[in-house]
């Protein structure tokens, strides 16, 4: 299949729209960002503070904002993430909306008081939120996607007008379009970006570098990455510049989930991937004096690739996203290095042969040690396919070839382990009764 042949220029303009919806500002973890935003929009709807909320929210979604710190506050978690944005309003902010969070508003959030219940049979990604004040009441619900407003109610009336902060964000097209993406397609959109793309993966990789360098400032959390970055005090090979760019990465992650104020360009919905899949190329390419437009090309790569690769695994999952984020950044890591197609599929096959199963148990401080770990693999798996070694279909869940590859990675991702995910939180729920 040859997706940008023959109507090249629409597929060409689908893909865009993609990058354009998917390439965001956030504010710390995009859970609880997602949680705040939909307090905020509550409280918008509402036109005031109201005193309670009841809050249903999915497995994943609890997962992840259990244990990762929400920026301008000292507190964690769904329901002290949506009393601060209900606190806060300014839904308009989008992703960022606890940006505009002050004293006040931390003391208004501390007197909400926040009814928190699971709820199954939802999408993995999803939170509604329904409260009742001055003689009105509102229900808004976020759902897929971090921004994505599926439902808002006001007094019993669906609201329907901007539904989305984005509105050419349709589930469905992105999702066929991306189903449909081969590496081919992925390499051929690459090398020929419009100078609007360009300039969306300019401020991509130079946003997430800066939190990237400031993580390197003090000791945020497990400060996996102010650790291992001095590790390698000369960059003498591509080795160096892939082992210094998986502590920079890691380095991203430690501020991020330890509550810096410093936004990040995210993907797949993920901060964490959004830093994945565009410091380390920045590292590389700058070691390899790849000039901008081959690290633009490369950053679309990867950018494109993690979020086919999430498309098959779903957002919120069993299932590592700096793992996949790390398969993505390999592939962009094959393209700068002159690899070609047959390179890059044995990149993604090594990666599934070697960490597949590394098991997301929320968003928390040791995501900086996966994203480390998962990069340093990356780069065992680009060297190895650059000697045209790649794991055969003999090995596991490994397919003939990356897309076969892909498709059992997620089956098992689907299929294998929903199981695991209910353990996860199950035993996280069961530390924080005891802690508490």
């Amino acid at each position: 299949m040859k997706l940008l042949k023959g109507n090249g220029m629409e597929k060409r303009e689908e893909i865009d729209q993609i990058l354009y919806s998917e390439l965001t500002l956030a504010l710390g973890c995009t859970e609880p960002a997602c949680a705040a935003l939909s307090g905020a929009r509550l409280r918008d709807e509402l036109g005031a503070i109201p005193r309670k909320a009841k809050v249903r929210v999915s497995r994943d979604m609890m997962k992840n904002a259990m244990g990762v710190s929400i920026p301008n506050s000292t507190l964690s978690g769904i329901a002290a993430a949506v009393a601060l944005g209900i606190a806060t309003g300014e839904s308009s902010r989008g992703l960022s909306v606890l940006s505009a969070l002050d004293d006040e508003k931390r003391m208004i959030a501390s007197d909400i008081d926040i009814d928190l219940s699971l709820v199954e049979n939802v999408p993995a990604l999803f939170i509604e939120v329904e409260a009742e004040e001055a003689g009105h009441s509102a229900s808004v619900a976020i759902e897929r996607e971090h921004d994505r407003f599926s439902r808002i109610v006001k007094d019993g009336r669906e609201v329907m007008e901007n539904p989305s902060f984005f509105s050419e964000c349709d589930s469905s097209i992105e999702n066929e379009t991306l189903d449909n993406l081969s590496l081919r397609d992925v390499v051929e959109y690459a090398d020929g970006l419009s100078d609007g793309v360009k300039d969306l993966l300019e401020k991509a990789y130079k946003t997430n570098l800066e939190i990237s360098y400031a993580g390197l400032e003090e000791d945020w959390g497990l400060a996996v990455g102010r650790t291992m970055f001095p590790m390698v005090t000369k960059i003498e090979s591509v080795d160096d510049a892939m082992r210094k760019a998986a502590a920079l990465a890691a380095s991203g992650s430690d501020a991020r989930m330890s509550g810096s104020c410093r936004p990040v360009m995210i993907n797949s919905g993920s901060g964490n991937q959004g830093i994945t899949v565009t410091v380390p190329v920045a590292l590389v390419a700058e070691y390899l004096k790849s000039g901008r437009e081959k690290l633009l090309s490369a950053l679309a790569i990867s950018e494109l690739v993690g979020l086919i690769l999430t498309n098959k695994k779903a957002r919120l999952s069993a299932l590592c996203g700096a793992f996949t984020a790390s398969i993505a950044t390999a592939a962009s890591w094959v393209y700068l290095l002159g690899g070609g197609l047959a390179e890059m599929d044995a990149a993604i096959n090594n990666m599934i042969a070697n960490l597949t199963g590394i098991i997301c148990d929320g968003a928390k401080k040791t995501c900086a040690l996966k994203i480390y770990s998962s990069l340093i693999a990356a780069s065992v798996a680009v060297h190895l396919a650059m000697r045209g070694k790649s794991a055969s279909s003999e090995s596991g869940i490994v397919g003939s070839d990356s897309l076969e590859s892909i498709r059992y990675l997620s089956q098992l991702s689907h299929e294998g382990m929903e199981e695991t995910d209910k353990t996860i939180l199950k035993i996280m729920i069961e530390k924080s009764s005891n802690n508490s």
